[in-house]
This record gives structure tokens, C-alpha cells and sequence, in this order.
């Protein structure tokens, strides 16, 4: 997956590296880039301690320092310490952030403060730009803290000119760490439905789904494996996922987020075989759903997908946001 900085909108959700494009999850190789990372903890400094930070957890911040804050390397202050679990690599944590150019003080970004829905990003600097990872990992969750550092280690090599920044300039996050996302269904596990594909799950939930000897059907087949009991998903929520896709003419895997962290999206931002099968379900469900191609890529396919290939995906509903 290609590295750009791809996630700046409006509304603040920032500095996501590698964002999945809409359409269903982008076909991608599993990769494994966060198993067995070790947590980083960034130590405090005399920069980062400059900076004022004051006002309640997931309430906006006030934020206050000398211009021009100057960086020479990365710098973390807990300004809140949580009492929740630590933050580990690879989870999935939903944040609040807010961003500021440390040269000029301007506000960057802003977002998931004052009950407005919170950032989910994955803690590996393989996806997400490190000076974000940096901040939250290895903090309780329910911490507020305070990041100060320089843009190439903020941003690595992505091209920051669309934030404004240049080399020079310092990079302040400030960020609530509101809560990690369940990584697997919880649901009641339910009968299999006959003529589907069965589907064993590992130690970790990952499944591994063994295609039957027929033809597959020609109309989108959904089944539920689990039966969650939160709450129902919408057309117009934001949600947060695990997934496996396989194809039914091969048996083989050709994307999932196993490996890489739970994937967050619109209900609507899939093909549509995959959006039908997330709209009525039920947080915690895991899903079984069967896409021939004209609720898929349709007859043109999408790289190794062919335009005559079903698809077979196995969908854990983590999260649903309103």
C-alpha cells in the first residue's frame, strides 16, 4: 500500500499514510508490519513541558506556547494520565487531535473533541505518520498528552506542503486517547448456514475459509457466523472493522485487515455486496456474505479480481458510529 498523506479533511481527520481507497477494502498483500512491535515510550522534555495544555479530557483543549517552538527531536508530556489499559502496537485506537504548526502557533486540525466522534487510527508508523504513533502509544487509555517534534520525525518522508509545513518548522499533537477498538467479533456464535463457506477462526479470531465444490450463487448470499447484541448499523455510520476476502474461484485470500489493524470506513464507501451486508447488523456480529460480480467490481474486475469472480468475505462489526 502506498505511502501518502492522504487523510486531511475539513472536518480534521488528519495524517493517515495509508488510507484504503472507497469502493470496498483496496486488494492489498497481508502484511504483519505491527506483530510483535515493541511499544516505544518517548520521554519527556523541556519542549514538550513548555507547552500548555489545559481544560478537560474530550473537551477542546486550550493550548498555549511560545512562538517560535523549536524541536530537535520528539518529545512527549502526559498531561492527563488515564486509568484504562496501555495503548500497544498494532490495536486500533480511537483518538481526539488536535494539531498545531509549533513555528507560527496556527491550528492545524482539529477533531473528536466535544462529543463529536473520535479519530480511529492504528498504532504502527508503517500506516499512520510516527509522530502520531508516538503520542498515544504506551499511555493509558482516558490520558491527555502533548507530542512536540520535528516534521521529518513527525512525518517521515510525506510531503507536507498541503499542512503548510515546512522542514523547519516543529509539530505540536495534542491528543485524548479515548479508547481501543475490539479487534474481533464478540457475538454468540449461530449455526452454519447450509451451502456456505465453512469458516474456522484462529487463536485471534482470523479466519481461514474453505470454499465448497459448487458453483457459487449468482445473487448476493449473506449469513451471520455471530450475533452481536450492540448496536444496529447504519447506512450513514462510520464503521470499524476486521475482514477477510477470499475469492470462491480460487479459495484464495487476496486482501484483509489481519495483520494490519481494524479498518474504519463509511457503511457506503464498499462495493455494494459489502454494504449490504454491514446495513442492519448489529455491532459484535460476524458476518459471512457471498458477492458475485454485479454487487462487486463488475464485469472490468479490480487487479487480480476477475470481472467473472465471486468474492467471499468474513466481516467482524467491531464498531458503528452514528
Amino acid at each position: 500500500m502506498r505511502k501518502t498523506l492522504s487523510l486531511i479533511v475539513a472536518a480534521g481527520a488528519i495524517l493517515a499514510l495509508a488510507a484504503c481507497s472507497s469502493g470496498s477494502p483496496t486488494p492489498t498483500s497481508t502484511t504483519a508490519a505491527a506483530s510483535g512491535a515493541k511499544c516505544v515510550s518517548t520521554p519527556s522534555g523541556s519542549t514538550s513541558k513548555s507547552v500548555s495544555v489545559t481544560g478537560d479530557f474530550r473537551a477542546t483543549p486550550t493550548v498555549k506556547f511560545s512562538t517560535p517552538l523549536k524541536a530537535t527531536s520528539t518529545e512527549r508530556t502526559v498531561v492527563i494520565k488515564g486509568s484504562g489499559s496501555d495503548v500497544k502496537p498494532a490495536s486500533t485506537v480511537d483518538i481526539a487531535l488536535a494539531a498545531y504548526n509549533g513555528t507560527t502557533g496556527k491550528l492545524l486540525s482539529a477533531s473528536g473533541f466535544d462529543k463529536t466522534s473520535p479519530v480511529p487510527i492504528v498504532v504502527d508508523d508503517t500506516q499512520y505518520v510516527p509522530g502520531l504513533v508516538r503520542t498515544i502509544e504506551c499511555v493509558p487509555v482516558g490520558s491527555r498528552v502533548v507530542t512536540t517534534s520535528t516534521v521529518k520525525d513527525s512525518f517521515g518522508s510525506a510531503n507536507t506542503s498541503s499542512l503548510g509545513l515546512k522542514a523547519t518548522d516543529t509539530v505540536v499533537f495534542v491528543a485524548d486517547v479515548v479508547d481501543v477498538v475490539p479487534t474481533r467479533a464478540n457475538g454468540k456464535a449461530v449455526a452454519p448456514t447450509a451451502g456456505f463457506p465453512t469458516v474456522k477462526l484462529s487463536s485471534i479470531g482470523q479466519p481461514t475459509v474453505t470454499i465448497p465444490k459448487t458453483a457459487p450463487p449468482t445473487t448476493t448470499k449473506i449469513a451471520l457466523l455471530k450475533q452481536g447484541d450492540g448496536a444496529v448499523v447504519k447506512s450513514t455510520d462510520t464503521i470499524s472493522l476486521q475482514y477477510q476476502g477470499v475469492l470462491w474461484r480460487t479459495g484464495k485470500v487476496f486482501d484483509q485487515s489481519w495483520g494490519r489493524g481494524v479498518y474504519s470506513g463509511p457503511v457506503t464507501g464498499f462495493v455494494p455486496g459489502f454494504t449490504k451486508a454491514l446495513e442492519g447488523q448489529k455491532v459484535g456480529s460476524q458476518v459471512i456474505v457471498i458477492i458475485p460480480p454485479a454487487d462487486g467490481y463488475g464485469s472490468k474486475g479490480n487487479g487480480d479480481i476477475k470481472g467473472t469472480d465471486t468474492m467471499v468475505f468474513v466481516i467482524d462489526i467491531v464498531k458503528s458510529t452514528h
